[in-house]
């Protein structure tokens, strides 16, 4: 959907996220056939990509750690720029996640609610339960995906932390100590970056799972 909506769309999204008034934001995107479900959707895919995004500039930051090990004395400046501009990407992206991910639950929160006050407005008492049914199916499904997105987020300080502490080190000992001390610290990041991974690609195929489901409603 996001590729191909018009400029005016685009306009109204800015307009009303920098006016922080998601309703009016909501209400307007409504006037234009775009409504609460047809937003989750297309959030629920934008964080999906940040997420693989995410597992892919982590793993290549992690990569750049380990080539740090071999490196003669003087290239160890070069290597530390390299590591700093990996970590502030990394920096940027997981910033980028928590983003995407609580846009998603914004836009949740209210389909949610407005499908809840609108089983009132049945008269017919098979259509609402019916009706009260798919909520209720759609909302599991939707707490199983926020679970693990939110597991997934919650892995990102681990990681980015001890590569905070190594580029600070780093750029105070650009010699045979900070490469030492990045060799001691590697073997904890690579299992924190791994287990990052992981609920990455859980919360991704959540992702896929959910949005499959929604549709197919």
């Amino acid at each position: 959907m996001r590729r191909f909506l018009p400029l005016i769309v685009v306009v109204t999204f800015v307009t009303f996220v920098l006016s922080g008034c998601s309703s009016v934001y909501y209400g307007a995107m409504e006037k234009i056939g775009i409504h609460k479900r047809d937003i989750l959707v297309d959030r629920v895919e934008e964080a999906r990509d940040s997420q693989l995004e995410t597992k892919q500039l982590f793993a290549s930051a992690l990569e750049r750690f380990n080539s740090v090990i071999n490196v003669q004395g003087g290239e160890l400046e070069e290597k530390y720029r390299e590591l700093k501009k990996e970590l502030e990407k990394s920096e940027d992206q997981a910033d980028d996640v928590r983003q995407r991910v609580a846009a998603v639950e914004d836009v949740a929160e209210a389909l949610f609610d407005e499908w809840k006050v609108e089983l009132d407005q049945y008269n017919s008492v098979s259509l609402r339960r019916s009706s009260e049914r798919q909520l209720k199916r759609t909302r599991d499904h939707y707490f199983k995906l926020i679970g693990a997105m939110k597991k997934a987020e919650a892995k990102i300080d681990p990681v980015l932390d001890p590569l905070r502490d190594q580029v600070l080190f780093l750029k105070h000992n650009l010699n045979a100590r900070a490469i030492a001390s990045i060799q001691t610290e590697l073997t904890r990041i690579e299992t924190d970056v791994s287990h990052l991974i992981r609920e990455m690609e859980i919360a991704m195929k959540e992702a896929d799972s959910f949005i499959q489901a929604l549709k197919a409603e």
